[in-house]
């Protein structure tokens, strides 16, 4: 479960922020975790609440987007949506498409308390 480790990063980067802000918790922490970025976002959450007790995100409510996939079709030069990597192209059926959205994985933002 590489979410664990993600989780890990994410806390990481809340507390040195934390650090060099300033600000002692975090009441909402909004991230956007794309569909094509391969993270399975229960998981995710699971992982952010399991290593919060005790840390800046003890009390954080976790917000997660899930933007949608898309791609650039090389067949039909069209900008589509997919559901996955691997996908065909929506219009033309083609398999060559390059994700170009949706493979995101960052905080966005956070509200703190000082």
């Amino acid at each position: 479960m590489h979410e664990a480790s993600l989780a890990g990063g994410i806390l990481k980067l809340v507390e040195d922020a934390a650090q060099r802000e300033g600000f002692r918790s975090v009441t909402v922490l909004r991230m956007e975790a794309g569909r094509l970025a391969g993270v399975e976002v229960r998981a995710l959450q699971f992982a952010l609440e399991s290593l919060a007790p005790g840390t800046c995100l003890q009390d954080a409510r976790f917000e997660i987007e899930e933007p949608i996939g898309q791609a650039w079709c090389l067949h039909c030069s069209q900008t589509v949506e997919i559901a996955q990597r691997g996908d065909a192209c929506p219009v033309c059926g083609g398999y060559q498409v390059q994700p170009t959205g949706g493979t995101e994985l960052r905080v966005l933002d956070m509200l703190v308390d000082d």
